[in-house]
């Protein structure tokens, strides 16, 4: 059984999920960046989404977003979820199931020692794994080079609907008369908002050197997998063998620090439950705990204090 869905007001989340057996759909050749990046940057403009850092493997990826609500969380992953599994399945005719399951949420402490590490995590993908010698060289997409150098980040979003729309009404058309350019920017992580920009980035080039040295320790001498033989593999591939754990319930720095969000989460849980007993008996003005989703009932939204 899947745990609840549980988002602490103002922490920061990682987000990730991964494709079906693990198949190479996110490969990162031009257009399918090109679209993911475009997904990325509509969802956001619509959803308002704070987005720290990400980065997009070939067959899963990494969110550190700020979200206000688990509400805007859920719709805002349902948008991406959603437009990326129809619009890069376009691109490699994977008319299947994407995803292999619902994306997981974790929660990370308000420690920056706990926040540091998530963001080192993410921007070590790529490199830890052999696949380039630098963060900066991995071709897909990634917030990487933002954070070193405030490079732009854009993509392209196509508006299927429009496209459909004129297409039945018989109106002569190309397809990038319903292609817009979308960008996506970049929040702070909390532990760092109040630092000047030029600090942050040398936090992010001190975090990559230490990333990259050890990557090279770990290759021994060998080369790294390189751009050219990663673009190579064919989108439908399944590794042979992946590197899986399991996912903790939150990231945590120390053992006090996630034994509060264990807590706070088992208390959220136990009334939950509660509340759930007693919808099933028949009290329909039961109440469930704030930032839940209670079956068959709308989102019970968080009260600002």
């Amino acid at each position: 059984m899947r745990p609840l869905r549980f988002i602490p007001p103002g922490h920061l989340v990682e987000v990730t999920a991964r494709t079906i057996h693990g198949r190479l759909l996110l490969r990162p050749d031009h257009p399918t960046c090109d679209l993911i990046l475009g997904v990325l940057g509509r969802a956001q403009a619509l959803y308002e989404m704070r987005i720290v850092a990400f980065v997009f493997l070939s067959n899963h990826y990494h969110l550190l977003l700020l979200p206000d609500s688990p509400q805007q969380l859920a719709d805002f992953m349902a948008y991406v979820g959603s437009n990326i599994a129809r619009e890069v399945g376009r691109i490699h005719q994977w008319r299947d199931k994407f995803w292999a399951r619902r994306y997981r949420a974790i929660p990370i402490t308000n420690e920056e020692t706990a926040q540091i590490a998530r963001l080192q995590y993410l921007v070590a993908q790529g490199t830890k794994e052999g696949l380039v010698a630098r963060a900066r060289d991995w071709p897909g997409p990634s917030s990487t080079r933002a954070l070193l150098e405030g490079a732009s980040i854009q993509g392209t979003w196509f508006d299927r609907t429009a496209e459909y729309r004129a297409r039945r009404k018989g109106v002569e058309c190309s397809l990038r008369d319903f292609a817009s350019t979308e960008s996506v920017t970049l929040t702070p992580m909390p532990c760092w908002a109040e630092w000047p920009e030029a600090r942050r980035r040398k936090a992010v080039r001190d975090l990559l050197a230490v990333i990259e040295r050890e990557a090279e320790i770990e290759r021994a001498g060998r080369p790294a997998l390189g751009r050219e033989a990663i673009l190579r593999q064919a989108p439908h591939q399944m590794p042979g063998q992946s590197k899986r754990s399991r996912a903790p319930a939150f990231h945590a720095a120390t053992r006090a620090a996630r034994q509060l969000l264990r807590e706070a989460y088992r208390a959220f849980v136990n009334a939950f439950w509660r509340a759930s007993e007693l919808l099933r008996a028949g009290v329909r003005s039961v109440e469930f705990p704030p930032g839940s989703f209670p079956p068959a009932l709308p989102y019970v939204p968080i009260l600002s204090t």
